[in-house]
């Protein structure tokens, strides 16, 4: 019985210790936020508010000193000309009073000595400079500088005061925000300092706790697995700290008692395994010897075999040319068995040899082009398809990886087994075609001969496997044989279609190349309508119209001295007769 696990588990414990440091650092982080924007609304008034007011002040200060100048030059002169700086600075005193009243709602002290120096100026403008303009201009300069008097000037002292009160209290308001954008900046870096100070408490707890409550029942447990690892699958394994590290324990005790278990098993099997291992390493040495037997059979067959069989041949071939006729019917009859018998028995032995060489004896992958093959083909079928007044046509041929010696054989093979087994009323026509189909090209030997029912549709690919006698048509029964054999070395497969509607069609398949797949992937993806992504499977108008389904191995034709030279693109044609 498992003992209870109590307390609070891994998962508890670091979400509690996570959500109080996130708690406080949110708090931290919104009274950083608060804090951050007051000390930027405090520089914004250092900046925009207290530093134009101060030269405003200024500027305030110099039009009224130019209005006090323009009014004693035109007291003392009496041109018209001298009052421009009492008119320019008025508007300039207008325009700077303007522009400071936009910046003290936040500012009532500055407000106020604002107007002081308004209503200030106002007085001297009433008792002093429109008076002395209104003197100058009726009684003339004399009486103009009599009203210049000392009490003029003290109150012209009197607005000089006023604004220098207003330039002190812009200051002052300037150094308490600037003292007010220190405070807070101190503040925000205070603020800063304790978020960093939480998180590094954190950071230090949540390390102790894990080393605690993980790295060192982790370490304990790995401690012990390596224990049981080592062999000692008796060690009960026992784990501390949180309720999910009790619960791994006690599944890795678990499998370790299933392992403890299941070890004697394995060991029971492993000895039945050696023993199995044994009688297959003796039978992997008796099918050395085997093949090694083989081996010697072929070579006998191509060499010591041969020769009797040439002699025998030979010499009832001579026996049939002395004699013939000499004899009577029946001894004639005789000789010719024994002709025929010696030839076909050569014949049987050299496609045997054939047969076992296809994936011995390799000469390695390269690119072969089908086109290329089929010309040799139709050299190498010319003396049959002469005899038989066929036609053989085919389409563009792909390029693709194997052994040009036996994919010559195979197509060899296919052409010469049409032509053998044609009708005799019509006239024999064979074609081949290729069509990508996903990453393999099918290829299809088409012909109108006799055809083959479909019952009988694999039996043709057996070895020594006849449909017809050998006298209807003559073989040995491998060429098909061979065919299947070279198409799975080859990584395809071959089969009969019989749903064409006259003669036989052979199919088979082979690995295209990439870069054909490739380009017929870029074509799907791009919708051309004619891309070459199933081949050129069309015949020409004058290819013929199916291969015929030959039900027998083919013999292996006559090769031709001269191999027909045939085009590479569109519809080829070899046509004897």
């Amino acid at each position: 019985m498992k003992p209870v696990v109590g307390g609070w588990s891994l998962r508890r414990r670091v979400i509690t210790l996570l959500t109080v440091v996130g708690f406080l650092l949110i708090g931290l982080a919104s009274a950083e936020a608060a804090m951050a924007a007051r000390n930027r609304t405090q520089i914004d008034a250092v900046l925009n508010e207290t530093g134009p007011l101060r030269v405003q002040s200024q500027e305030l200060l110099n039009a009224l000193l130019d209005q006090e100048t323009a009014i004693r030059g035109y007291a003392v002169s009496g041109d018209r000309d001298d009052l421009n700086p009492y008119r320019e600075g008025l508007a300039q005193e207008q325009s700077v009073t303007a522009s400071m009243r936009t910046l003290l709602d936040d500012y009532p002290e500055i407000s106020q000595e604002l107007r002081t120096v308004e209503e200030r100026v106002a007085q001297w403008r009433r008792s002093v400079a429109e008076p002395v303009i209104t003197t100058t201009e009726q009684s003339g300069t004399t009486a103009g500088q009599a009203l210049v008097t000392e009490s003029a000037r003290q109150q012209f002292d009197e607005v000089r005061s006023a604004v220098n009160d207003l330039q002190d209290e812009v200051l002052a308001a300037r150094e308490q925000t600037a003292t007010d954008v220190r405070t807070s900046s101190n503040v925000l870096v205070v603020l800063l300092i304790v978020a960093a100070l939480v998180v590094v408490v954190a950071g230090a707890v949540l390390l102790l706790s894990l080393d605690r409550m993980v790295v060192r029942p982790l370490t304990g447990l790995a401690t012990q697995v390596r224990e049981v690892a080592e062999g000692d699958y008796q060690h009960r394994i026992a784990t501390v700290g949180p309720p999910e590290f009790i619960r791994l324990g006690e599944d890795v005790d678990a499998m370790r008692q299933k392992i403890a278990a299941d070890l004697a098993e394995v060991r029971a099997a492993r000895e039945r395994i050696e023993w199995v291992n044994s009688q297959l390493q003796k039978q992997a040495e008796e099918l050395t010897r085997s093949n090694r037997d083989l081996e010697q059979f072929a070579y006998v067959a191509s060499h010591d075999l041969q020769e009797p069989l040439r002699k025998v041949a030979s010499f009832c071939q001579l026996l049939q040319r002395r004699y013939a006729g000499q004899l009577d019917e029946r001894a004639d009859q005789y000789i010719a068995f024994a002709v025929d018998g010696a030839q076909r028995m050569q014949r049987l032995i050299n496609d045997l040899l054939a047969f076992s060489r296809i994936g011995r004896l390799t000469t390695g992958f390269v690119e072969v082009d089908l086109n290329k093959v089929m010309g040799d083909v139709a050299g190498q079928t010319e003396a049959a398809r002469q005899y038989a007044d066929a036609e053989l046509t085919w389409t563009e041929l792909p390029v693709i990886s194997g052994e040009e010696p036996l994919l010559t054989n195979l197509l060899a093979n296919l052409v010469s087994n049409s032509i053998k087994f044609r009708r005799p009323d019509v006239p024999s026509k064979v074609h081949v075609s290729a069509r990508l189909v996903g990453a393999e090209w099918e290829i299809t030997c088409q012909d109108n001969g006799i055809g083959i029912e479909p019952e009988f549709a694999d039996k043709i690919f057996v070895i020594f496997q006849r449909l017809h006698s050998k006298d209807a048509y003559p073989g040995t029964g491998i060429g098909l044989a061979i065919v299947k054999k070279i198409v799975e070395y080859h990584g395809g497969r071959v089969w009969v279609d019989t749903d064409v509607p006259e003669g036989t069609a052979i199919r088979f398949t082979l690995p295209a190349l990439p870069e054909d797949v490739a380009a017929a992937t870029a074509a799907d993806a791009e919708g051309e309508p004619n891309a070459p992504t199933v081949g050129d499977t069309t015949p020409s108008t004058e290819a013929p119209a199916a291969p015929t389904e030959q039900a027998d191995g083919p013999d292996q034709p006559d090769r031709a001295d001269e191999t027909l030279e045939s085009g590479r693109t569109g519809d080829m044609r070899e046509t004897v007769g």
